[in-house]
Formats: structure tokens, C-alpha cells, sequence
């Protein structure tokens, strides 16, 4: 029986979804779909590849290719889903840094065939992004099947996108015509992102279809094409992946390639190295049109699209009120947003950020991230409140030699044994109960119960009870940046 992986792509940071993507929390992460569900994109894209499971073949582990700064988002998630719906295995593969999606795919072949043996040790991989939404999942389950057994004859078969405009912010598949209703079309070149012009022509033209970067091939396929086209990137990440670490955390299994090799892999993608080389190659592709209800919510545009709009045509999120207002989007993370006579405005409301941009401008948002990354600005990073391992910190405020954060732990979780090189702490519980390390002490405080961390003591913060305990910490000193944690020990691998 034919064994089949699903492999999902979890990289990227979203930045024309800034302010409420970063890239300590991107938009796969997000839940941004605009239907009743309260699943992030990475979640929806879980579930929804696991509904291609057929008596034909045998359903492998998932694969899930991500940043390692990234990998206790997605190991919460992955638990969210288990805890709310079935047992799904995964085994997460961590990129020390982003290089691309060429060299993702290939981490993900090489695993593959090393788990399989016997006849599976050649698995197909059903290869998805994180980040789009559905709205027709039974048309996605249908058209992965259908490419699973192009796949299985060794062609690679690519996911067309039925466009419904002439999108310019999408590369197009050009296939030799529009066959028969359910059959597989060659492709016969790929086109970049066009102008409205050449978008418009190729929908009167017929047969150009958006390239959605989904694609369904042997790991061996795969391999072998890279080897033929790149084979810089193929011999730099077997070097990477050959020097391999491998640890587990609960049921999920975390594999890590050498940071250092990895570094030095080409950054490419996979329709670049690979892909838009097939056509009138050794290597057969084929599209599998897809007519589903896709979006890859590239900007805050698509969101609007996909959004439940109101009678004056606005899509809103959180505490917002509307008077003669048109063909907005506006998001409120948490404060009031009002808005007054303005029609077809992006307005972003986050903590300690505001977006406010003309709709048909959505796609510049990256270039305010770029500024901020130039300026060197934390907020193009992360938000205010911050998720870790453990639970998560929200920097309340923050002045001249003080910052000021209210912190929560999970119930039986620990932060890292840990010192500061230049601040001390004041640790004040105001809900749970804290069991800490100081120095040499273990202390156990309850509610209104403080304690002093002075500058370079090692401590440790844990939750013992099964109520999540809160905190209010005061940081001191000459810098309070993120960076100034020495980690002796933790829980978490990161010491």
C-alpha cells in the first residue's frame, strides 16, 4: 500500500499583515479566515489535509516545516486541535533560520524516506502552506486524491487555482487548454506576476490558472529533480541534514538540522529551483484544477474579501463602532475603534501599534515593516503581549531604567533557572500560587506575597498548582532588553 505524507510549509512572518503578524507571531499562527471558526490558519490547514485519507493508501505522519523560534506556537496549537478534536501525530521539522521553501520540501523528502522501509520508504508528499483558507473543503479533498495518483506514476502534480479576476499579486500556471471536467491538464510554462493588462488577457485567453503553491509528488521525484536542476541546494542540505539532532518534547517530535550547514543552503523556493524548470523536462507535471473557495491572505485586501461583511459593506473584529462608513476593514485587538465617514480604509488597532491604509494599498504594508526593521524597532517583532513555552508576558509598561510586565504560567510549568546580568526583579503574585527559586531559597508565595530577585541571582519561576498563577514583575537596571537572560537550565531546551 502506497504511503502518503502530508508535509505542511509553516514558515514566513506575514509582514504585509503587520501589525497584527510579526515575526515572533505570524499570520499562519493568526486566526484571520472570517467564517465562526476560531482555528488559526496553521490549525484549519491540519485538519483539512488530513481529510484526504483513503482506503487506496495509508496516511502517513504529518510533517510540519517550521522556524525553531517558532516551534512552541505550533506545538500549541497541534495540542489545541488534539485536546478539542482526534489523535493526530506530527513531527516537527526546524529550520534554525528561513531559507526558503526548496530547502523545506527537501528536509522533508529526506525524512520521509529515512522513516519509511520496504516498499513506503518512497512516500508521496502532499505539500501545502499554512497560511490559506478554504471555504469548499470537500472540492480540496477531491483534487488532492486526484493528484495523489498522478503522483503515484512519478509525474508531480501541481494545484491550479480557477482564477475569478485578473489578480496581480499571484503567479499564473499556463496549462494547454480546458480538457474535459476532471482531468489533469500538462502544464506548459509559468508566468510571473503579471500587470492588469496581461492578468486580463489571460482570463480571456482561458487555460492560465493562479499558482497556489500546493503540490503532490514522491519524495524521490522530488530529490531527483533538485538534483538536475540544483544541486547546490540538494548536497547543502544533506550536509545539514546529516548532522541531524533529534529530541522530543511531551509526543511531538522535534528533528533539528546542523544551524551551521543549514546556513549556508542557497535560499530559494520551490517553484524557482524545481517547478517552473518541469515543463518539456524528464520531469512530467501536470495541474489538478482546484475551484474551491481559496484565499492565501497575502494582505489585509484578501481579508476583507474573505471577511462576514455588514450592511454597509464593512468587515470588523473587537470593540468597534461604525457611522457612515463604507468598505472598511477595521480590527480591534483590544481598545475601542471608531470610525467616521471613511470608505475602503484598513484601520489595525494592536497595543502598541495602529495601521491605518487605503485598501487598494494593502500590499505596501511591507514597506513599513521595512522601516521599522531598519530602525531596528521591536515592534516589528513582537507584540506587547508575548506567547512562550510556559504561558506568556504582556510589557505593561515600560520607562527610563524600569519596565513593568504582568506574567502568567500554565499550571505544572516552569520558566528557565535563569540570571540578569544588568537588571534586578520584583515578583509580586496576584493570582495562584508561585514556587521560586532565589539563590539558594526555594520560596512558595500566595496572593499579595512578594519577593526580590537582586541583579545576577539565579531563579526560577514555577506554577505547582493546577490554576494558572499570575504575577506582576518590576525590572530595574541600566537594560532591560530580552536578550540579557543567561538560561542554566531548562525545561525546554533552550539553555
Amino acid at each position: 500500500m502506497t504511503q502518503v505524507l502530508p508535509v505542511i510549509l509553516c514558515g514566513g512572518s506575514g509582514t504585509r499583515l503587520w501589525p497584527l503578524s510579526r515575526s515572533g507571531f505570524p499570520k499562519q499562527f493568526l486566526v484571520l479566515s472570517g467564517d465562526d471558526s476560531h482555528e488559526s490558519l496553521f490549525q484549519q490547514a491540519i485538519q483539512r489535509i488530513h481529510t484526504i485519507a483513503n482506503p487506496q493508501y495509508k496516511l502517513g505522519n504529518t510533517l510540519v516545516v517550521t522556524n525553531e523560534d517558532h516551534r512552541f506556537l505550533a506545538l500549541e496549537q497541534i495540542r489545541e486541535l488534539k485536546n478539542a478534536t482526534q489523535k493526530i501525530d506530527i513531527s516537527l521539522l526546524l529550520e534554525p533560520t528561513g531559507r526558503n521553501t526548496a530547502p523545506a520540501l527537501t528536509l522533508a523528502a529526506l525524512f520521509a524516506q529515512e522513516q519509511g522501509s520496504g516498499l513506503n520508504n518512497d512516500p508521496i508528499l502532499v505539500v501545502t502552506p499554512a497560511d490559506q483558507t478554504i471555504k469548499n473543503n470537500a472540492a480540496f479533498t477531491m483534487a488532492l486524491q486526484q493528484a495523489i495518483n498522478i503522483a503515484s506514476d512519478g509525474a508531480i502534480a501541481i494545484l491550479g487555482i480557477t482564477p475569478t479576476a485578473p489578480e496581480t499579486g499571484y503567479g499564473y500556471i499556463k496549462t494547454n487548454g480546458s480538457e474535459e471536467s476532471g482531468k489533469a491538464l500538462t502544464v506548459e510554462r509559468f508566468v510571473e506576476k503579471p500587470n492588469v493588462a496581461t492578468a486580463k488577457k489571460y482570463l480571456e485567453e482561458g487555460g492560465y490558472f493562479w499558482n497556489g503553491g500546493m503540490f503532490v509528488l514522491r519524495a524521490s521525484t522530488w530529490l531527483a529533480a533538485l538534483q538536475e536542476f540544483r544541486p547546490d541546494i540538494l548536497g547543502a542540505t544533506k550536509k545539514a541534514w546529516e548532522a541531524r539532532a533529534q529530541d522530543t518534547a511531551g509526543d511531538a517530535v522535534f528533528v533539528r538540522p546542523s544551524k551551521d550547514a543549514f546556513n549556508s543552503i542557497p535560499s530559494e523556493s520551490i517553484d524557482y529551483a524545481v517547478i517552473e524548470k518541469c515543463p518539456r523536462s524528464k520531469f512530467p507535471i501536470k495541474m489538478v484544477e482546484l475551484d474551491a473557495g481559496w484565499n492565501d491572505l497575502g494582505a489585509w485586501e484578501a481579508v476583507w474579501q474573505v471577511g462576514k461583511r455588514d450592511e454597509n459593506n464593512n468587515v470588523t473584529t473587537g470593540d468597534v463602532i461604525t457611522s457612515n462608513t463604507k468598505n472598511c476593514l477595521i480590527h480591534s485587538s483590544g481598545r475601542l475603534v471608531s470610525a467616521v465617514g471613511v470608505e475602503n480604509l484598513i484601520i489595525v488597532e494592536t497595543a502598541d501599534a495602529i495601521l491605518v491604509a487605503d485598501r487598494s494599498n494593502s500590499q505596501d504594508v511591507k514597506n513599513i515593516v521595512a522601516t521599522l526593521a531598519g530602525q531596528r524597532r521591536e515592534e516589528k517583532n513582537l507584540h506587547r503581549k508575548v506567547s512562550r513555552p510556559w504561558g506568556w508576558y504582556d510589557s505593561v509598561d515600560e520607562g527610563e531604567r524600569f519596565k513593568v510586565k504582568r506574567i502568567q504560567v500554565k499550571p505544572g510549568a516552569s520558566l528557565s533557572l535563569q540570571m540578569h546580568q544588568h537588571r534586578a526583579e520584583h515578583w509580586i503574585v496576584v493570582k495562584g500560587t508561585a514556587e521560586i527559586n532565589n539563590g539558594d531559597q526555594i520560596i512558595t508565595l500566595q496572593e499579595n506575597q512578594s519577593t526580590y530577585i537582586p541583579q545576577g541571582q539565579t531563579h526560577r519561576l514555577a506554577n505547582p498548582g493546577k490554576e494558572p498563577l499570575e504575577i506582576i514583575e518590576v525590572q530595574s537596571g541600566s537594560y532591560l532588553g530580552e536578550d540579557d537572560i543567561v538560561r542554566l537550565e531548562d525545561t525546554y531546551g533552550r539553555s
